[in-house]
């Protein structure tokens, strides 16, 4: 898979390519990466103050999977996600304020405050839902897909989902029902090999996720050193392909390794399920840092005071925002019509 020329960015729904701006696709990559890992570097420092009282699942180390196949998809796309949810968010395109905000409970959340973490969402980005249930986005990506399929819409829906994930009945049924259904949608697992403390091993008897994505007709590859620019490779032939029309899923499979805690700011490698010595290969690994490597430094910099800057802009937005008022209890919920209620109602 040979990588796409610095100018030419991935396709939009409709077929043509996305036009980039004046960075190329190391600058473009690169820029992802450092802002989601700062990102998350700077919700780890702030949430000892209990300033974000909702749970955090960060990406740290595993921000390439998020990063190469966002790259790799069009404004016109969609993505679903995990609880695990920062990396695919930014990478997408969400608003970094919004998502910021939504952590501290604020208003001005991509939320309304009310989701936190785990529930992040931004439809005019294309991100349309994250969840902390595992497994739960996956039907709801492949019905998105076979929808636009039923339309005659074009469009690819990216679904993000953990290894744990494959354990569930639903990503059983989903994949079956996306190749029999030749539904538009890219499979992506992002591998950690564990399920909160748990690993693969002692919970899979085989632990070939490809294997199981052929048994189902979905073409899969494996891409295992968590470098965002292999990751877009892969991603960037899987979306082509199946933007080409008819030919169905695919499945990939991001190997990384979390730096950090299931949840929370914090390591826990005296937690005993795991030890420093198993990750000081992917901490070799980083992939901010081998993607750092391929920019000149000036160019580096650059990105880097830019992105700094950005984000102490979306924590002092945060900080400034208002909470929601207390009559936000009662929005957005859903209410079971009352017995007698007018027909429209029911």
């Amino acid at each position: 898979m040979a990588v796409a020329p610095a100018g030419g960015g991935p396709l939009r729904a409709g077929g043509e390519r996305r036009p980039v701006g004046p960075e190329g696709l190391d600058a473009r990559l690169y820029r992802s990466l450092f802002r989601i890992r700062r990102v998350e570097e700077a919700i780890a420092d702030v949430y000892t103050t209990d300033k974000i009282q909702s749970p955090v699942h960060l990406s740290i180390g595993q921000e390439a999977a998020s990063v190469g196949v966002c790259e790799a998809l069009g404004p016109g796309d969609v993505a679903f996600g995990t609880y695990r949810s920062h990396a695919l968010y930014l990478a997408k395109g969400g608003d970094l304020k919004r998502m910021i905000a939504e952590l501290y409970g604020k208003a001005t959340g991509c939320a309304g405050g009310k989701g936190g973490s785990m529930h992040l969402i931004d439809p005019a980005a294309g991100v349309l839902g994250t969840s902390a249930v595992v497994g739960s986005t996956i039907p709801q990506a492949v019905g998105f897909a076979w929808g636009l399929r039923l339309q005659g819409k074009p469009g690819v829906v990216a679904s993000f989902f953990g290894d744990g994930a494959v354990e569930e009945g639903a990503f059983h049924e989903s994949m079956n029902f996306a190749a029999l259904k030749r539904a538009p949608v890219l499979f992506v697992c992002e591998n950690n090999f564990y399920a909160i403390h748990s690993t693969q091993a002692a919970r899979q008897s085989s632990t070939d996720l490809l294997e199981r994505s052929r048994a189902y007709g979905i073409p899969a590859a494996r891409i295992e050193d968590s470098d965002a620019s292999k990751v877009y490779e892969a991603a960037r032939e899987s979306v082509d392909a199946i933007r080409a029309g008819g030919s169905g899923p695919r499945l990939l499979e991001c190997l990384g390794y979390r730096w950090r805690e299931h949840v929370g700011p914090n390591e826990d490698f005296r937690a005993g399920y795991r030890s420093r010595e198993e990750a000081e290969p992917w901490f070799r690994r980083d992939p901010v840092a081998r993607a750092a490597d391929r920019l000149a430094p000036e160019i580096r910099r650059a990105i880097e005071r830019e992105v700094l800057a950005e984000i102490r802009e979306a924590f002092e937005f945060a900080e400034r925002s208002p909470f929601p008022d207390a009559e936000a209890l009662y929005t957005d919920l859903y209410q079971e019509p009352r017995h007698g209620a007018p027909a429209d109602l029911r």
